[in-house]
């Protein structure tokens, strides 16, 4: 037992090393070294297809494809591959635990001693479960649960992430893709092919460490069918973040002299537009503390308000005027509720969010 263990061992790290090397070593190129099962069925095989091409201009022969583990079995061609020819390598998975998983693939060619490296990921599940809500928005060739995503409340260094339940609308298999992707955003699809008529889900990570500044950043990303689909508003995702600023460790005395912030209202309700274009209202913000009240952000997370702020830094007893006004024409295209965002130095609410209800 303790052989095989280090004979384990052995293998992964060898794959650990060859995992580094060059994926042009051999010039093989792939389509995606990287395929995602999604769920599988616990010992039911999964055969997964690599479509891969001998990028080089001589004869390739693949002599040999090692696995990390012995759950994978590998068919590759045993013939030559001519000279930018396509061809496929088909790795079996036969799971023998629960759990996500995530193996390697090394594929040995007479181009060099150096392996062109692929990796198998998944979840092993006792069985197949369906996703039970509701796809109330189409982007493009696919249906979503949902097309706005927030990250609210996140600090620096936090690395959270949010799902989107996919079903594939098309009648053939499409092989989903995030586009636009800003460098704090990461996105994953699986399983990375979904058949017609069937499921998937993307999920996609913020990296908070990249965000420029705190308070409010907002993007947008395009949900494509396929690698190479084309942008266009109807496969937009909206995606918000809001970042807090760095809370220092304060002390009893210090939260006794520091600023307080007092507003009238966080929901603002300004009834209906009726035949007006636009409905305007001001609420009242009072530094109730004992030093400088600072508004450091003022941001909307929807098209279609406008804010006027007569002051940003309050003095003890001060109070400012914050005139919020809703533009009707502007608030239809919105796809998430008209809310203010402000950003404060009191301690204890450096984050305020004001709602407008309008109709």
């Amino acid at each position: 037992m303790k052989k095989n263990g280090m004979k384990r061992k052995n293998v992964l790290l060898a794959l650990a090393v060859m995992a580094s090397c060059s994926l042009q070593a051999q010039k093989i190129t792939s389509k995606s070294d990287i395929i995602d099962c999604g769920q599988v069925v616990f010992r039911s095989p999964y055969t997964a297809k690599f479509d891969l091409k001998n990028s080089d201009n001589h004869t390739l022969y693949i002599h040999n494809v090692r696995t990390s583990c012995g759950c994978l079995v590998a068919d590759f061609p045993k013939v030559g591959i001519a000279a930018q020819e396509n061809f496929s390598i088909y790795v079996t998975f036969d799971a023998k635990q629960m759990g996500h998983f995530e193996k390697q693939i090394a594929v040995y060619g007479n181009g060099s001693d150096k392996p062109t490296m692929l990796t198998l990921r998944g979840v092993v599940v006792d069985k197949v479960r369906q996703f039970e809500g509701k796809y109330d928005y189409k982007l493009g060739l696919l249906n979503a649960d949902k097309n706005d995503l927030e990250f609210d409340e996140v600090n620096k260094g936090e690395r959270p992430y949010q799902e989107i339940h996919i079903q594939n609308l098309s009648t053939t298999p499409a092989t989903p893709i995030v586009m636009h992707l800003p460098k704090y955003l990461q996105a994953e699809v699986s399983p990375s092919t979904i058949a017609s008529g069937h499921s998937g889900i993307v999920r996609i990570w913020l990296n908070s460490s990249l965000l420029r500044d705190y308070g409010l950043t907002q993007t947008s990303v395009y949900l494509g069918a396929y690698p190479g689909d084309k942008v266009s508003e109807e496969k937009e995702i909206s995606i918000s973040a809001v970042l807090l600023p760095e809370i220092k460790e304060t002390s009893a005395e210090q939260l006794l002299n520091a600023p307080q912030l007092s507003i009238t209202t966080t929901e603002l309700d300004l009834g209906t537009f009726g035949d007006k274009s636009k409905k305007s209202e001001t609420i009242f913000i009072e530094n109730k503390g004992k030093s400088d009240l600072e508004i450091n952000s003022l941001q909307m997370f929807t098209t279609g308000l406008q804010v006027s702020l007569n002051k940003k830094k309050l003095k003890p007893g001060e109070t400012a005027k914050l005139k919020i006004t809703a533009e009707k024409k502007m608030l239809k295209t919105a796809r998430s509720k008209p809310r203010i965002l402000m950003i404060t130095n009191d301690p204890k609410n450096p984050k305020v969010v004001v709602s407008i209800n309008v109709k």
